[in-house]
């Protein structure tokens, strides 16, 4: 059944819930959709993916569930990457009365195999899907749910549980990602040293044609906002601040600084509080353009990810920028890009691909995305080609290999089938190749950060400053040295790591000089070493996650305190 009007559950708020993740493993080629060349990996997925071991490599939860469980009163366990038996563990060992799947669309043979084990170890529970996958029209005929729930998952589920679906949004409390690790090391995790996952809002009311998530959350003009005002975020951050031990935010949302009110509200209570946060935000580059840089620097923004689609690419959220120079002008002040460029537009063709791929490379932005223009399901471009007829059967191109960084699912005007994959390599390794590894990129830029706010008269912009830059000192002064001997054999790049390395002792002085090569003989051995098992066939796959909120805490307490009153008592000692 799809749509709003659902019935309640018998059980209202008495109903055990359980949310799940597709299973695992996801970087290898099997039957039920997992590919070697769509990994589990957002960043070594789609941006670093030729970097080899220097690509970053980290995982992220799955944060729509976490944010559905944080806002029901049903008991809940949330299960995070399972593997298939754990997945079929779980049903037999615990009794369900609604079981919820989150997904993509590649990942439907994985949806479509977890309704069949609920059905046979838990017939009696309600299966509810959700997620981008539930954007496919007639998924309710592919798979055996009860529910395909479009949108916005919490109000759903408190409307499904009997709860007020207007009610405050409780944000989790999660950190953004998790095992993360660079040329064969482990990076720093964990509390203190992770930034934490800020949800403001879902959806985005710029409504680019290809974007999945505006088109999920109501289309161009539209959005969901879980928090209206500066204050309750600042109030969220509090809290995180205190119970994870941050300093630091991802904010998953589309476009937070669109929503300029609750920026600069935001922004005055940071400096009445005294508050040296750093902010990971998305930004399109109009809206990123639109503030003054000493407001982006106040505010504490020291990432972005900003849409630079293409030459020529007519998205009115490029009107009038020339990126290359907000590029430029960002990392000058210490703020890190990761730009994102669009392989395929309608107007590409192949002759044209080495001046399309120079022009998003020569923006040199600290990280790149390559992604194929793509109309998935729901959204406008979608339905366009839809009309025009020329979207690929299923027999031509399956469900599982529609994920932006193999084939397009359409017929392109100018670009015949079978050459996408080699012109986004192309892409990724030109940029590779040319601007060199993304931690070297990085590094540049925090030391343009460093050079500029170091000494800073604000003290919470020098604060941040500090911390941020810290691992410039010695670890990432290691990693620069290491590079410079790994690219012994380039001397363009070897100039250019030559150059960053004495500009870090510099600015740093003699133990940076000193410790250094120390750091770097350690990091290069690892580098070599992970370069040797990639090539090897070495993937990464994310561990397993079991979260309950408290009513499933207390409901499993509940449950062990009858058993063990409801057990006989043992036997005296020597009785038998």
């Amino acid at each position: 059944m799809v749509g709003h009007k659902v019935p309640i559950h018998p059980l209202r708020a008495n109903a055990n819930v359980l949310l799940a993740s597709v299973f695992g493993p996801y970087a290898q080629d099997d039957q039920y959709g997992s590919r070697k060349n769509n990994p589990m990996e957002l960043y070594h997925n789609q941006v670093t993916r030729v970097q080899g071991g220097f690509s970053l490599r980290m995982f992220h939860r799955s944060f729509g569930l976490l944010m559905i469980q944080a806002n029901i009163d049903a008991p809940c366990t949330v299960l995070d990457f399972p593997r298939r038996e754990e997945f079929i563990r779980e049903l037999q060992s615990n009794e369900y009365d609604i079981i919820g799947i989150g997904s993509i669309l590649v990942n439907i043979g994985k949806v479509r195999e977890m309704c069949s084990l609920i059905r046979r170890y838990q017939p009696g529970a309600t299966i509810v899907v959700g997620g981008h996958i539930a954007a496919l029209e007639d998924l309710h005929r592919r798979i055996d749910a009860d529910y395909v729930v479009r949108g916005d998952g919490i109000r759903w589920f408190r409307r499904f549980l009997g709860q007020d679906e207007e009610a405050p949004i409780n944000h989790p409390l999660v950190l953004s990602a998790f095992d993360a690790r660079m040329m064969g090391i482990d990076l720093p995790n964990g509390r203190g040293h992770t930034a934490a996952i800020l949800i403001p809002s879902v959806g985005c009311p710029v409504g680019c044609n290809f974007c999945s998530t505006s088109a999920f959350f109501g289309g161009k003009g539209n959005f969901v906002n879980f928090y209206e005002t500066g204050d309750e975020l600042f109030s969220i951050m509090c809290r995180m601040e205190e119970k994870l031990s941050v300093h630091s935010f991802f904010v998953l949302d589309e476009n937070f600084l669109l929503h300029r009110r609750r920026a600069l509200r935001l922004l005055e209570l940071m400096e009445e509080h005294g508050k040296s946060w750093s902010l990971d935000v998305f930004s399109s580059a109009r809206v990123i353009q639109s503030y003054p840089i000493a407001q982006l620097v106040r505010l504490g923004v020291s990432w972005v990810w900003m849409g630079l689609e293409g030459k020529e690419s007519a998205y009115a959220k490029l009107d009038g920028v020339d990126t290359r120079r907000l590029v430029k002008t960002l990392q000058a002040h210490g703020i890190r890009v990761l730009g994102s460029s669009i392989i395929g537009l309608e107007g590409h063709r192949p002759e044209d691909l080495e001046e399309i791929i120079s022009y998003a490379v020569s923006h040199d932005t600290d990280f790149h995305q390559f992604m194929l223009y793509t109309p998935n399901p729901g959204t406008p471009l979608y339905h366009r080609h839809l009309e025009e007829g020329d979207i690929l059967t299923e027999a031509e191109l399956p469900l599982a290999d529609r994920h932006g960084q193999y084939r397009f699912n359409y017929r392109h005007r100018h670009i015949p089938g079978g050459q996408e994959e080699e012109m986004l390599l192309r892409a990724f390794r030109r940029d590779f190749e040319e601007n060199g590894p993304s931690l070297y990129r990085l590094i540049r830029t925090m030391l343009q950060g460093w050079r500029r706010y170091g000494d800073h008269p604000d003290p919470a912009v020098r604060d941040r400053c500090a911390r941020e830059n810290a691992p410039l000192r010695v670890a990432y002064a290691g990693a620069v040295w290491a590079m410079r001997k790994w690219y012994e054999e380039d001397p363009l790049m070897r100039a250019k790591l030559d150059e960053l390395l004495r500009d870090l002792c510099r600015a740093f002085g003699l133990r940076t000089r000193l410790l250094a090569p120390v750091v770097g003989r350690f990091a290069l051995m690892r580098l070599r070493r992970e370069e040797r098992r990639l090539k090897q066939g070495r993937a990464y796959e994310p561990r397993s996650f079991v979260n309950k909120n408290e009513a499933a805490l207390a409901r499993k307490q509940s449950r062990r305190f009858r058993v063990e009153i409801a057990a006989p008592a043992p036997a005296p000692h020597g009785i038998r």
